[in-house]
């Protein structure tokens, strides 16, 4: 089986989170695939953060929403490093990409992005949001969507298959056998996340999922070892 090691927002447990210094280290860390999230700035570039805001990860304050690009770009995102935008990263790594997108209209920025740029085959898209997975594969023929849940039951499994998504990404604090059969039988791909522990890592191994979603480089090294 071919256990896939996913970087949540690149390596967010050693470089700050979203930005190419963590997505460039992930990549030099091996890891399979590179998750990162998207929103839409007040003019509408796709930009690189997780939260609604800039509170956090950033050095100003503020809803992304309401601020441009430019006004983005001036923030320090951890260690110097700035907000990058979605088409950045293309250049800056050449792993598989997981893109999660928050909302329906970065959905359609997305979109735009990867028809121009041919991405089908190197960016799946992810989202909490049934609609926004709905809309990506309207928007673009071909496309791989997982549906993301952290509360959820074997209905989780449902709302892929309504939407399209070929993957199911589940909290593993959250995920047991049951849901992980029915996952099987309508044929979809688990990944866990976020496994940052050799005890979580165990566990996603024993449930013989697809993959996990992690903050460490150091689980891709220890889970080919780890049955």
């Amino acid at each position: 089986m071919n256990f896939l090691t996913i970087g949540h927002r690149g390596v967010m447990g050693v470089e700050p989170e979203n930005t190419l210094r963590s997505f460039v280290a992930a990549q030099q860390a091996g890891l399979d695939v590179i998750e990162l999230d998207l929103h839409l700035s007040k003019d509408g570039a796709l930009v690189v953060m997780h939260d609604t805001d800039v509170d956090r990860t950033t050095d100003g304050s503020g809803a992304i929403a309401d601020k441009t690009l430019a006004e983005l770009r001036a923030l320090d995102a951890g260690r110097g490093e700035r907000v990058p935008v979605f088409e950045e990263v293309l250049d800056a790594v050449k792993s598989p990409l997981q893109a999660e997108i928050k909302d329906v209209a970065a959905a359609r920025a997305l979109a735009e992005v990867m028809t121009r740029r041919d991405l089908v085959s190197r960016v799946e898209v992810s989202s909490f949001h049934d609609d926004a997975v709905a809309e990506i594969a309207r928007l673009v023929p071909g496309v791989r969507t997982a549906l993301i849940a952290s509360r959820y039951g074997t209905d989780v499994v449902d709302r892929a298959v309504a939407v399209g998504a070929a993957t199911v990404c589940l909290n593993i604090r959250r995920l047991t056998l049951e849901v992980v059969e029915h996952a099987r039988k309508a044929d979809l791909k688990i990944i866990g996340w976020v496994v940052n522990t050799q005890d979580h890592l165990r566990l996603v191994r024993a449930l013989e999922l697809d993959g996990a979603t992690t903050d460490y480089p150091e689980i891709k090294r220890t889970g080919r070892f780890t049955a």
